[in-house]
């Protein structure tokens, strides 16, 4: 019954995406279904199989070994700060290894390590999906980079972006989350669901967003001609600037905590003035239940799970993430899995006005499209991570 259920969520999933297409004769049905297969094999062999799971924990103890060596810095520079019954402080031992993790990131670019990658699996990706090569190349890129980076090095592509494919490598950036942030969400959620969610995002993305926004490109115009990722000219300019850029998220990222907790709290209040003892997140709840329970959420966890899974739409992944990290204990590891899988992304109201703000300095006219169809873009980054975690509650 609870593949039953997952399966026709997905279709679900896909029918609401199809319903809001642009351009319902030209979906790449063929390209929609390979990336469908090859979320279900990627799930099944890291979940099902005893080399997925090596290979899981194997990443799992990289990381951690990764949040070893980041924490002797921030001891470092906060060993006279004392804690009170031996407690933690997020700021201090979540977000500032963000620092760290950035600092890695920019080495790796620079190495030329990484964009290779990147742009070899994007070459791969288009080759069996049919989708242009721009694209295919953005979904590999917004795994390891954050929204605004992502778009960045597509920027001398722009011009040649109509309203479609402008559609999709937006999509792209909002549906992942970028490497530099994933040591701080596997402090608060399991790692084994933060890692499978990375490529299970970047195709859900590309899944909805090709249905809701096709494209045909002719062979002629299919080229990628990125700028390069990286233009240090030292390993250890690298290292300063990639620490540069983990200080500023550290601290975008506590600003935004600091105003979306606040201002929860007043909208909780004012609710509570009207009807007492009701909050925002059980109200999301509510709404949220009915597909829920499609996803395979347990009936007595869906009104919990899907008041942290509105709260991550309506603040970010991070308030939803310290709210849900106080149930990981009460909650079944079905429930766990889902809702981690879905929280591992962008999609909230708050990326749309970064990935606008972005487009903006690339180029104007294009943003003004972005803000057309930013509550567009929403809804189906959000429907891409429904995808994302209901493909993972099957195997679970």
């Amino acid at each position: 019954m609870d593949i039953l259920l997952g399966l026709l969520a997905i279709v679900v999933v896909l029918g609401l995406a199809f319903l809001m297409s642009n351009d319902r004769k030209n979906i790449n049905y063929r390209g929609i279904g390979v990336m469908l297969v090859a979320q279900l094999l990627i799930t099944w062999f890291m979940f099902s199989t005893e080399i997925g799971q090596n290979i899981i924990n194997a990443i799992s103890a990289v990381f951690n070994k990764l949040i070893e060596f980041g924490n002797e810095g921030v001891s470092f520079i906060l060993g006279g700060v004392a804690r009170v019954d031996g407690g933690s402080v997020f700021f201090f031992d979540v977000l500032l290894l963000i620092i760290f993790f950035s600092t890695i990131l920019s080495v790796l670019t620079y190495l030329r390590i990484l964009p290779p990658i990147i742009k070899y699996f994007g070459g791969f990706l288009s080759k069996i999906t049919g989708l242009p090569k721009v694209e295919s190349f953005n979904a590999v890129n917004s795994i390891f980079f954050g929204q605004s980076e992502a778009l960045l090095a597509i920027k001398s592509q722009f011009h040649h972006l109509d309203k479609n494919r402008l559609y999709i490598v937006s999509a792209s950036a909002m549906g992942s989350v970028s490497a530099s942030i994933v040591g701080a969400y596997i402090q608060m959620l399991p790692p084994e669901y933060v890692l499978v969610a990375l490529p299970l995002n970047m195709f859900s993305a590309l899944v909805i967003a090709s249905v809701i926004a096709p494209v045909r490109v002719t062979p002629q115009n299919d080229h990628v001609d990125v700028r390069e990722v990286s233009k240090e000219k030292s390993i250890f300019e690298a290292m300063g600037n990639g620490a540069l850029d983990g200080g500023k998220i550290a601290l975008i990222v506590a600003a935004m905590l600091v105003a979306f907790i606040a201002s929860l709290e007043l909208i909780n209040w004012l609710i509570q003035l009207v009807f007492a003892g009701v909050t925002l997140q059980q109200i999301l709840g509510y709404i949220i239940a009915p597909l829920g329970i499609l996803m395979g959420i347990a009936p007595g966890e869906v009104i919990e799970a899907g008041s942290v899974m509105g709260t991550k739409i309506v603040t970010n992944e991070f308030v939803a993430m310290l709210q849900f990290e106080q149930m990981l204990d009460t909650m079944s590891e079905k429930t766990v899995g889902i809702v981690s899988v879905f929280l591992t992304s962008f999609a909230n109201f708050s990326s749309i006005g970064i990935i606008a703000g972005t487009v903006q300095a690339i180029d104007s006219e294009k943003a003004v499209k972005v803000s057309g169809f930013g509550m567009k873009l929403l809804i189906g980054a959000t429907l891409a991570s429904i995808l994302s975690a209901t493909i993972v509650g099957l195997f679970l």
